[in-house]
Parts: C-alpha cells; structure tokens; sequence
C-alpha cells in the first residue's frame, strides 16, 4: 500500500503545477484584454473643448446677396406754391393804434407793444380778436410772425381773413400742440374746411415764434409756415374783407401772443 502512495503522489503535484500555471495564463490573457478593450473607451470620450454642435447651425458672417441696381433719378425741388407775388401793398409794425381794434375785453386785453400786437387772455376757455380797419382784400399774400409766450395744449391763435363782418370769415388756426386747421364761418355758423391736422413745421408749446402765410386767389387759399407748405382749400364763400388776428384759450391756463412784422403782397392775376 506504501508503495502505490508513493508512486502516485508526483504525478498528482505535477497535475497540480500544470492547472496553476494554466489559470495564471487565463488571468494574464484576461487582464490584456481588458487593458486593450479600455484604451479606445478613454479615446473615444470628447472632452468639452472640442464639441462642435454650435458652429454648424450659427452664421457669424452671414452672406450678403448682391444688391440690386436701381436707377437713381434726379431730386424734385418743392414747388414753390407762392406764384405770381406782386407788389407790397401793406407794412405794418404796429405802431399805429388807430388801425386794429385795441382795448380792454371782458375776458383779456389787447394792446400794442413795441413793433408788435399782443393778445392776452386771462380767462378760462375766452376767445379775444383784433381786426384792421382797412384796407379790404380779396387776392392776396399775407406773411406775420405769432410768437406765443403763455399757450399749451389745444389753445389756440391765428389769422382772420376775408372778414366781412362778426360772424363771416375764414380763420387759419395753429394749436399750442402742433396742429393747424381752417374754419369758415358764414353768418355766424362755423365749419371747417380743412379739419385740424399735425404740422411738424412748428414745434408744440411757448414761447416760440413761427411765421405764417397765406397766398388767397378767388375761391383757392394755401397755407405756410415758417416758408414750408400746409395745405390747400377751395371755398368760394368769401369773396373779400378785412384781415384780423385772434388767440383762444381752451383750457384753465392763460394765454398770451404777440404779432409782429406783416407784409402782405398783390398777387397777379
């Protein structure tokens, strides 16, 4: 029995050094695999600095289209709608009492000043005018400078033409907010023949000075200020009739303009 224990007991130890150094081997192959499998896992990852999804959806520089070739063409001066000015007929500084209506009124005063009218009202929502005595126009073109020095929001001044009486006569209205407007007033019954209207000629509030105009001939009027066209109207209602000047307070506030330096024209016919 001793005999057959020996015997087998070295070829058991070499059997058990075969199998170790197999398993190490299948270990070692393991661990190679897993190194080499491991390498493009790290390389494959992008780090942040390189993501490239933005740029493909922005343009920095966008491309220009080429411009299409349009034909310049020569600038049209504003046509001058003051035609056919004639001889002065009139100049007026102001310096004559005798040839506006002055006074004390009940709601304000009007009064000469030096070279020029003033119109002051002092009450709430009054209307005052002053109207020269002659002479007495039909074709005409009329130039004065308004300054208003108390005047805000919708008050009111302006120009009275073709005055036959109280109650006939057109009315050339600025308001203290930059609008402009013609009213006609036949026996007593107003209408307006251009409605109120924006004029960026003359800015909103006082004090400011604006020159105004009107060219009349017959049944057709245009309107200026400070030399720059407004409008025209054709009314064959009022034929002819003094000239006069008028300021309105529409609201609490009072108001107060002055008028200086007219000149008014023939116009040919």
């Amino acid at each position: 029995m001793s005999q057959r224990i020996q015997f087998k007991r070295p070829a058991i130890i070499r059997t058990l050094i075969l199998l170790s150094m197999f398993i190490g081997c299948l270990i070692l192959m393991s661990a190679c695999q897993t190194s080499e499998t491991q390498v493009p896992i790290i390389e494959s990852t992008p780090s942040p600095t390189t993501t490239p999804t933005m740029t493909a959806t922005v343009e920095w520089f966008p491309a220009t289209s080429t411009p299409t070739i349009v034909p310049t063409f020569p600038i049209t001066p504003t046509p001058d709608n003051r035609l056919d000015l004639g001889a002065v007929i009139l100049q007026d500084d102001f310096s004559d009492p005798g040839s506006w209506t002055l006074g004390q009124t009940s709601s304000g005063n009007i009064a000469l000043g030096l070279e020029e009218l003033t119109i002051a009202i002092a009450e709430p929502k009054a209307y005052d005018y002053s109207v020269r005595q002659e002479p007495v126009f039909n074709n005409f073109y009329l130039e004065i400078t308004a300054s208003p020095m108390l005047c805000q929001g919708e008050d009111q001044y302006g120009i009275l033409m073709r005055m036959s009486s109280p109650g006939d006569f057109y009315r050339y209205s600025l308001s203290c907010d930059g609008q402009v407007r013609l009213d006609r007033v036949v026996q007593g019954a107003a209408s307006s023949p251009q409605p109120w209207m924006s004029s960026g000629s003359v800015p909103p509030g006082a004090p400011i000075t604006a020159r105004l105009g009107i060219w009349a001939r017959g049944e057709e009027f245009r309107f200026f200020i400070n030399d720059q066209y407004q409008f025209t109207v054709n009314d064959p209602l009022l034929q002819s009739g003094n000239i006069g000047l008028f300021a309105r307070s529409m609201g609490e506030n009072a108001v107060t303009v002055n008028f200086s330096d007219l000149i008014v024209r023939q116009i040919e016919q």
